[in-house]
C-alpha cells in the first residue's frame, strides 16, 4: 500500500483515510450561498479552504485589493475559531497567497489557475503545500500529460508537498466532466493525494434538473465513487455528510 502525505508546519498529514476539505467563502456571489461566510456544520473538518474570490463559471473576478480587504475583514474572526486546522487558501493570485502564509498562517494553496513560476516559487520558499490544478477541456490523457509536466517542474522547483485537483467544473464540457470522473483512477500512477471538489456543482445540477440547493444527494452519492476511484481528499460544503460517505466507503474496502 502507497502512503501518502502532506508536512503541515513539520506535522504529516496521512492519507490512509480520505479526508475531508471544507469550503467557506468569504464572497458576496460564490454560486451555493449557504456556504458564504460559515461552515454549514458543527462537525469539524480535516482542513479548511477559504475563498476570497469567486471563481464560479461567469463569475467576475474581485479586484486584488477587494481579495486582499475580504480575508482581513473575515480571517481573523474564522482563524479564532478553527486557527488549530490546517488552512488552504482558494486563490490564483500569488500576492494573496502570500499575505494569508505570513500573516495568517496558512498551510495550503488551492490554486485554480493551474499555476505559474511566482506561485511556485512562493510554495517552495514558504514551505507549503499546492493544490495543482488541471482548469482546461479534454481528455483523461490530457490531464495526465498536463500533471507530468506540472509536477515535474514543481519537484525542480523545490515544491514538496502537491496535491492533484482535475477541476470538475472548470474549463471542461459537462461530458468531459463524466469522462474525467470515470477515469480518475489514472491519476494513481503520481503516487500523490488526489483532490476532488464537486460539491452541488453544474455538472450534478445540469445532470439531474435541480438546482445547487437540491444537489446534496447527488454529491454524496458521486464522492462516493470519486472516493473508489482514488479521491483522497473531498471539498465540500456538508462536512458531515462527507464524513459519512468516506465511513461507507471505507467498510468496502
Amino acid at each position: 500500500m502507497i502512503h501518502k502525505s502532506i508536512n503541515i508546519k513539520g506535522r504529516l498529514l496521512n492519507f490512509d483515510e480520505a479526508k475531508v476539505m471544507s469550503i467557506i467563502n468569504i464572497t458576496p456571489d460564490s454560486f451555493y450561498a449557504d456556504s458564504r461566510f460559515r461552515l454549514q456544520t458543527n462537525d469539524t473538518p480535516d482542513i479548511l479552504d477559504i475563498g476570497a474570490c469567486s471563481t464560479r463559471p461567469g463569475s467576475e473576478a474581485a479586484s486584488e485589493d477587494e481579495e486582499i480587504e475580504r480575508i482581513n475583514q473575515y480571517v481573523p474572526e474564522i482563524l479564532k475559531h478553527y486557527g488549530n486546522l490546517p488552512l488552504s487558501i482558494d486563490t490564483f493570485r500569488t500576492s494573496v497567497a502570500r499575505l494569508a502564509i505570513e500573516q495568517y498562517g496558512f498551510d495550503i494553496i488551492n490554486d485554480v489557475s493551474g499555476g505559474c513560476d511566482e506561485m511556485f516559487e512562493l510554495c517552495a520558499d514558504k514551505h507549503v503545500a499546492y493544490v495543482l490544478c488541471w482548469p482546461y477541456g479534454g481528455s483523461t490523457a490530457d490531464m495526465m500529460r498536463f500533471f507530468s509536466e506540472k509536477t515535474d517542474k514543481l519537484a525542480r522547483m523545490g515544491v514538496a508537498d502537491i496535491i492533484l485537483d482535475p477541476a470538475f467544473g472548470f474549463g471542461k464540457t459537462f461530458e468531459q466532466n463524466y469522462e474525467i470522473a470515470r477515469n480518475m483512477s489514472a491519476l494513481g500512477v503520481f503516487n500523490l493525494p488526489v483532490l476532488v471538489g464537486i460539491s452541488r456543482k453544474s455538472m450534478l445540477q445540469k445532470l439531474l434538473n435541480i438546482s445547487a440547493a437540491e444537489a446534496l444527494n447527488s454529491t454524496t452519492a458521486l464522492n462516493c465513487m470519486l472516493l473508489e476511484r482514488g479521491a483522497d481528499i473531498l471539498r465540500v460544503h456538508d462536512t458531515r455528510e462527507a464524513r459519512e460517505a468516506i465511513k461507507i466507503v471505507q467498510q468496502f474496502s
